[in-house]
């Protein structure tokens, strides 16, 4: 058990580290961003005294090293503070719109592993023939294009063309098949790209494990090519693909942002374009931490899985417990 403890503080300093670091390097970078959110705010009207009631306010009033100070320790809290423009609470203003954006990140990585491993597979099973190849050349072409462009197609498509799905939103509230069917375009945007790298890692990982030894030995016993695959091979070719999942979560929840604005769909991205585009740095700051502490319970979870499927691991611990 030693041996999980270890793994877990390392990946908990490490995550915190990491969202620590973001935060003061976004904190950084937008001191550069010309413009303010009083010019946004009061237009024309932007007088020197709304200005400095409203940096009062905002706390801009002061020192850099107190601002990002001040952050950080609110941030621990979970204590963003209030939304000059709304008023609302900018927690709260994440909350309500986090699920969505989530939903659609877990959703089109489902649709990821659901499609790219058994395209992967079959790959596998019968290198350099005809559904190889055809499946090596589909997988370039959608790791090649952006996803942005798969989601203005399939709205031109599929619901502008046929209309068959709909344009826009996340759906009513309180109708899960409303809901389900305005997922349905931006999920497989955002998937398809995934799918074709997951289908030539699986390929290659599977290829690896089908030529070692103790393979041939099965093959050699009679075992059936369908029980090797299935049984002896897919599980250490999939460590590879459980290692990459949270670098793929964290890339869709990125390209949930160009998603959620073709499709008009509410979410974080589309909160945080909308402050980016009012400077409203506090709501963005915000976003960014929230993003970044997914990703990174993410990615230790990921680690976490990875590390159980590897037999290696799972003999060290065995090793520390005796």
């Amino acid at each position: 058990m030693t041996q999980i403890f270890g793994f877990l503080w390392r990946r908990a300093l490490a995550g915190v580290l990491t969202i620590i670091g973001a935060v003061i390097l976004l904190f950084v970078l937008i001191q550069f961003v010309p413009g303010d959110l009083a010019s946004v705010l009061y237009g024309p009207r932007a007088t020197p005294e709304l200005r400095a009631i409203l940096t009062e306010r905002m706390g801009l009033d002061r020192s850099i090293q107190e601002q990002l100070w001040q952050f950080l320790s609110r941030a621990l809290r979970c204590d963003f503070g209030t939304d000059v423009i709304s008023g609302r609470p900018i927690l709260q203003m994440i909350v309500d719109v986090l699920p969505n954006t989530m939903a659609l990140a877990f959703a089109a990585l489902g649709l990821s592993l659901l499609l790219g491993v058994p395209l992967g597979a079959v790959a596998a099973v019968r290198p350099g023939s005809l559904a190889d190849r055809v499946l090596g050349v589909f997988s370039v072409v959608l790791i090649t294009t952006p996803s942005f462009v798969i989601a203005i197609l399939l709205l031109l498509v599929f619901s502008l063309a046929l209309d068959w799905l709909p344009v826009a939103g996340a759906g009513a509230e309180g109708d899960p098949i409303d809901q389900l069917l305005h997922l349905i375009l931006p999920t497989t945007a955002l998937a398809l790209g995934w799918v074709g790298y997951l289908a030539r890692l699986v390929r290659a990982a599977l290829l690896e494990v089908l030529a070692e030894q103790h393979v041939r030995t099965l093959r050699a016993y009679g075992v059936p090519e369908w029980r090797i695959l299935v049984i002896y091979a897919m599980r250490p070719a999939l460590i590879p693909v459980v290692a990459i999942l949270g670098v793929a979560l964290g890339d869709l929840i990125g390209s949930a942002l160009f998603a959620e604005m073709i499709f008009a769909r509410p979410g974080i991205g589309t909160l945080s374009y909308n402050a980016v585009a009012s400077r409203n740095f506090a709501v963005v700051q915000a976003a960014t931490v929230i993003i970044v502490l997914v990703y990174v319970t993410a990615n230790i979870g990921v680690e976490i899985i990875s590390g159980l499927l590897d037999p290696r691991f799972r003999r060290a611990v065995t090793r520390d417990e005796a």
